[in-house]
């Protein structure tokens, strides 16, 4: 048979090249001559967790992420590139050491980025590993146990039992969850969870300049301000602090039963969310716990409004409207409201009456008076 001009053969040959190529299914690893791109995935070896492209709800592009095996959504508890989408055409593969996610065009997008320094042996024998926890563990195959880099480290809105939140003594480092920038979008938003290194309390920030929560300090067992971590919770804690670092981390008490962890949202609240095999995800408990105690959560000119029988908190003053009405229906309301119409001044000023509002936000300052006095037209800004 003449095996240059047979088609069987070609297609055969072909085949073979392209399996060798990519990612074939159940692998847990991704190592030099691996690929994955389009819709091939790795999978953690007791089939927890999956990684691979994963496309947020309705969003045009895609993102490489990480998701619970069982949760047919692909709810993302990790994102790599979620300030920078790319087409499906794109791979994730080893390059030089680390593993590189490369667009369509076969530009970087990103990358572990672990210098050269940090790789004892040749670049061949580094690998990526999807462990059972969660963390993408990149290692080399010489040193398994010896992290060059790993997801864990740099978290982006789930805190995933086993993780670490907390800050390096060493090089300063420290692990924030940062929220979605709305329910479509993984690009980080502007609320943001860290451990606080004045007193060790967890603290959630808005734009990463104003603390908006305080968890009060750990006492041993608890945080004073999380009424909701009894003696019986579903969690072990543990407080850690020494030369190097200081951290808290947790694990489930009941690994068989439990599916839990915890989510910087993009309503501004830290929610524990459960799986429930009939359901899939559900809300357990948010903190703070109410939306409207979430500073600024409605933007200039916004107010919140809680009401159980609505889904919308927020809502614009009179004569307003939504700067984006788009990302309203997102649920990201941070870019508050607008003046529909010009003002029609008067000498005297003149006032409005708020009635039924709990908490105002009127850029960015918290009024509590029900009756607010416009100032003359010359004295406006906005």
């Amino acid at each position: 048979m003449d095996t240059e001009t047979n088609p069987k053969f070609k297609l055969v040959l072909l085949l073979c090249l392209f399996l060798k190529s990519h990612i074939s299914y159940g692998a847990d690893s991704i190592c030099m001559d691996d690929v994955i791109s389009g819709d091939s995935t790795i999978v953690s070896a007791g089939r927890i967790f999956e990684m691979g492209f994963f496309r947020p709800d309705s969003a045009p592009n895609y993102c490489i992420g990480i998701w619970y095996l069982k949760d047919p959504t692909r709810r993302a508890v990790w994102v790599a590139n979620r300030e920078k989408p790319v087409k499906l055409a794109s791979q994730l593969r080893m390059s030089d050491g680390n593993l590189v996610l490369f667009d369509e065009s076969k530009l970087p997008i990103w990358s572990t980025n672990v210098s050269s320094s940090s790789a004892t042996t040749t670049t061949r024998s580094v690998q990526a590993v999807l462990l059972d926890t969660g963390n993408l563990f990149l290692n080399d195959e010489s040193s398994p146990s010896e992290p060059l880099w790993q997801s864990f480290d740099y978290p982006s809105h789930t805190w995933l039992p086993g993780a670490k939140m907390g800050y390096s003594k060493i090089n300063k480092t420290r692990q924030i969850l940062t929220s979605w920038k709305n329910s479509e979008d993984p690009d980080p938003g502007i609320f943001s969870l860290q451990l606080d290194q004045s007193d060790n309390s967890f603290v959630i920030q808005w734009n990463r300049s104003k603390n908006s929560w305080r968890s009060g300090p750990w006492d041993g067992h608890i945080f004073s301000g999380i009424p909701q971590m009894r003696v019986d919770y579903v969690y072990f804690f543990s407080f850690v602090s020494n030369k190097n670092e200081t951290y808290i981390t947790y694990s489930m008490k009941n690994t068989s039963t439990l599916t839990c962890h915890f989510e910087m949202d993009v309503s501004g609240q830290i929610n524990q969310v459960n799986w429930l095999p009939t359901n899939g995800w559900n809300l357990f408990w948010s903190l703070p716990a109410q939306q409207c105690e979430v500073y600024a959560v409605c933007g200039a000119y916004g107010s919140c409004k809680s009401n159980e029988n609505s889904l919308l908190f927020c809502h614009c003053l009179t004569g307003f409207e939504p700067n984006s009405p788009i990302d309203w229906k997102l649920k990201d309301y941070s870019g508050g409201c607008f003046r529909k119409t010009k003002l029609q001044c008067e000498t005297n000023g003149s006032s409005v009456e708020l009635k039924s509002i709990k908490q105002l936000t009127i850029i960015h300052l918290s009024l509590k008076y029900r009756k607010w006095t416009l100032p003359l037209c010359s004295e406006l800004s906005c």
